[in-house]
């Protein structure tokens, strides 16, 4: 298992601990030199979004990964965590919908957390 793979898979089990909706990780290694895993979320509120951001940051600190930037706040509907290898998306579940990445990144191979 590579770093980056055990990162994604650190990532999906914090935002699963917090009840996130809808995980799905994409490899994009393939296609685009910006990271290698898209993981991406959603939640029913704002206040579960900020916990699954906390669980997530949390878990990959402890894990000697760290945030290289955020994009959004407690206030936002879509949060934006990039651990260079890594990048998390936290949507609501109607920005989510809207902004739709998974149709954007269909050059990217969706895998389970098994496959990491």
């Amino acid at each position: 298992m590579t770093e980056s793979a055990k990162y994604a898979k650190i990532a999906y089990d914090a935002l699963a601990d917090k009840k996130g909706e809808n995980i799905k990780i994409i490899d994009i290694s393939g296609v685009s030199p910006m990271a290698d895993y898209f993981i991406i979320a959603d939640g029913a509120n704002p206040n579960q979004l900020q916990a699954m951001c906390d669980a997530v940051d949390e878990a990959l600190h402890e894990a000697g990964c760290q945030l290289k930037q955020t994009e959004g706040n407690r206030n936002s509907t879509w949060i934006l965590m990039d651990y260079t290898d890594i990048i998390v998306h936290v949507f609501s579940r109607e920005d989510r919908l809207f902004y739709d990445l998974e149709r954007i990144w269909t050059d990217g191979k969706e895998i389970s957390p098994d496959e990491l």
